[in-house]
């Protein structure tokens, strides 16, 4: 009899609920933040879709899902941590009659004195590495773009320290709720446009940087398009010149547009990029958890 397990990815925005059966994903389900109200009815909901269809083993959460306010509060594991310290200290629930495991973030005082946090991109990095064991020996600078970038540095397979950059939400507060990139009126330049330019202003003080998004517009007949590209490669543009050193080898974990940008500004710094699909690593991450590879 074939053996089903839930896999999911509950973010500060969306959840990613993966139907595991026999080792290969046969389903997916999307649904809402792990803030909203109501994670356990959230949760229970989609599984009910699956259970129609017979029965769960149980459910292995990242993210998210462990945070104060959340589904349960699956605490920390602190840095440098190791695969089997982060793997020993997960929290257990029930939802929907299942039992639902829900693993740790990683916390910890970048030397020594600033404190920082993660929940979720610990999966990926430990879902990486069994990826490509290779990740597992010497030193790497591992990204993980998207609302807070993290720059993670691993050794031998210990997560040893970590910063977070939250840039992500830094671009959504200056592009929605700013007066930066101006009115939406007709102008000139793509988004790709805007982004060469603030590539080229990227390491400035920033707070001097941001106000051309909104002069270009005024005296260059710029588009909002170009302003937000601008203002991407500014911040992003920013991460690179404060973290990559001249010719790192850099490992992005990601997908899509965003993980494309970082690709994108790592030459600022001569940084050479390798690219890890982030739904593979995640799914290779909880897998850890259930002993079953996804």
């Amino acid at each position: 009899m074939s053996r089903v397990h839930v896999l999911g990815d509950w973010g500060t925005t969306h959840l990613r609920l993966y139907r595991v059966e026999d080792g290969r994903v046969t389903d997916r389900l999307d649904g809402p933040g792990a803030l909203s109200a109501d994670p356990a009815g959230i949760l229970a909901a989609r599984l009910a879709q699956w259970q129609e269809q017979g029965p769960l083993e149980d459910v292995v959460l990242c993210g998210m899902a462990g945070a104060k306010g959340a589904l349960v509060d699956a605490g920390y594991v602190t840095c440098p941590a190791r695969r089997d310290d982060w793997l020993a200290g997960p929290t257990r629930t029930t939802v929907a009659g299942l039992p639902v495991t829900v693993l740790a973030g990683v916390c910890g005082h970048m030397g020594g004195v600033v404190p920082d946090v993660m929940r979720g991109e610990e999966t990926q990095i430990f879902g990486a590495i069994a990826l490509q064991p290779e990740l597992g020996e010497g030193r790497h600078l591992i990204v993980l773009p998207g609302t807070h970038c993290k720059w993670v540095e691993v050794t031998d397979g210990v997560l040893t320290g970590f910063r977070t950059h939250p840039t992500g939400e830094l671009f959504a507060l200056l592009t929605g709720h700013s007066t930066l990139t101006g009115p939406d009126t007709d102008g000139e330049g793509r988004f790709e446009d805007g982004f060469a330019r603030g590539l080229e202003r990227a390491g400035e003080p920033l707070t001097g940087a941001l106000f051309e998004a909104r002069a270009a517009r005024l005296l260059d007949g710029r588009s909002k398009a170009w302003s937000h590209g601008y203002l991407s490669a500014l911040l992003i543009g920013g991460e690179v010149v404060a973290e990559a050193n001249a010719g790192a080898s850099v490992v992005l974990i990601g997908d899509g547009k965003i993980v494309d940008l970082y690709e994108k500004a790592l030459p600022l710094s001569a940084a050479v990029a390798q690219r890890i699909d982030g739904e593979a690593a995640v799914l290779a991450g909880l897998a850890l958890a259930t002993g079953v590879k996804a």
